[in-house]
């Protein structure tokens, strides 16, 4: 049986993992700086030779060339809004109705979440006009909960944590060279997803109930780790550079096929991105970029999943959120890591409108590298 506390979760109190990480990259950053670059072939390796880390599918390579790549993902979630403005826990259930159970608002609020993600990205050319792409993601969600006592008032009763781990949805993509030229490069984005990332996940709850000291109970949308839908990944991307500055565009879709298993369907999204960028030197540059995303609620429901939480009601999912994000790029110029790249963006959030009640995101932090072959 759990302990129902506030004691920290492992994600929550992990500063060490996070600046060693930071540490790492910044280390390779820095001897781009003070070291001269190196050509490969003739010429220079530039380190913004490809998009910002945290854009995906955002440039092709030469026929019979592979590219390996990971990126790390830390998304950090706390406190809730109604639409855009902050409502607080007791807000929350007072005010907020319960349309899956039997209390007339809801009992239980989410306090924070933690997710991390690693892509495994991997991508190979059969042709020059042609870029194919797959990548691979392994999940880890973390969410902290207070409960409240009884059928209605403020009285806490106490906090708990759930959690769940294990692959996502695999995302197969081709990326299709329509114009190519010295004023830039455009491609469409065609792919699918994968439903394998499990929709069933379980975990031990705090009821209100002041006689049952755990439930286990099928977690919420957001702490499942797939769709359970084949997904259609359409988009299109641009990019391009002149000199020191570069510069690029991309629009994706996500758009579900069915309804899965369990009785719903995950909302469609459409997220569009514009980045600019200046290379330092060869090794090295930095970039600023700006992100829009509108997202639909989840359509049916999954019969069992009825906690009094917000995260169990399908309308309270989705939104339109806008996104700043900062980013620095490293090219290794010599030694044994000649020729990986080097990646770091952290997101911060400019706007967020959510549908019913949300948690709201802090940030994200997303590290990453590639390496072509």
């Amino acid at each position: 049986m759990k302990n129902f506390t506030f004691a920290r979760g492992s994600y929550v109190n992990r500063p060490k993992y996070f600046l060693l990480a930071t540490a790492v990259s910044l280390s390779f950053w820095v001897s781009g700086v003070v070291a001269e670059a190196v050509s490969v072939g003739g010429q220079p390796v530039y380190a913004d030779s490809h998009g910002p880390i945290g854009v995906m599918g955002d440039h092709r390579h030469k026929q019979g060339e592979w590219m390996f790549s990971y990126r790390f993902m830390r998304m950090s979630m706390s406190d809730n809004l109604k639409g855009a403005k902050s409502i607080s826990p007791d807000e929350v259930v007072t005010t907020i109705s319960n349309p899956t159970g039997v209390t007339e608002t809801l009992r239980v609020v989410p306090k924070s979440m933690e997710t991390e993600m690693h892509m495994f990205g991997l991508m190979y050319a059969p042709t020059d006009d042609l870029t194919l792409m797959a990548m691979v993601p392994v999940l880890n969600k973390e969410m902290e909960h207070i409960t409240y006592s009884g059928m209605m008032g403020v009285t806490v009763r106490g906090g708990f944590g759930t959690s769940s781990a294990g692959f996502g949805d695999i995302k197969l993509s081709g990326l299709i060279k329509l114009y190519e030229s010295a004023m830039g490069n455009i491609h469409l984005n065609a792919g699918v997803s994968l439903p394998t990332g499990s929709i069933t996940e379980n975990d031990s709850v705090l009821p209100p109930n002041l006689m049952m000291d755990s439930m286990q109970l099928r977690m919420p949308y957001a702490m499942q780790l797939g769709s359970g839908t084949y997904d259609l990944l359409p988009g299109i991307t641009y990019f391009s550079n002149v000199g020191r500055w570069s510069w690029g565009g991309q629009y994706m879709a996500t758009i579900r096929v069915g309804e899965n298993s369990e009785n719903y369907t995950l909302g469609d999204q459409q997220q569009v991105s514009a980045w600019g960028g200046y290379r330092f030197m060869p090794g090295l540059s930095a970039s600023v970029r700006l992100s829009f995303k509108d997202e639909d609620s989840v359509e049916g429901a999954d019969d069992l999943i009825s906690a009094p939480v917000q995260t169990a009601n399908p309308d309270y999912y989705g939104g339109r959120f806008i996104d700043g994000v900062l980013g620095l790029n490293y090219v290794v110029q010599s030694g044994r890591l000649r020729g990986y790249r080097f990646g770091l963006e952290y997101t911060m959030p400019i706007s967020q409108k959510v549908n019913g009640v949300q948690m709201a995101m802090d940030s994200m932090l997303t590290l990453g590298y590639q390496i072509s072959f």
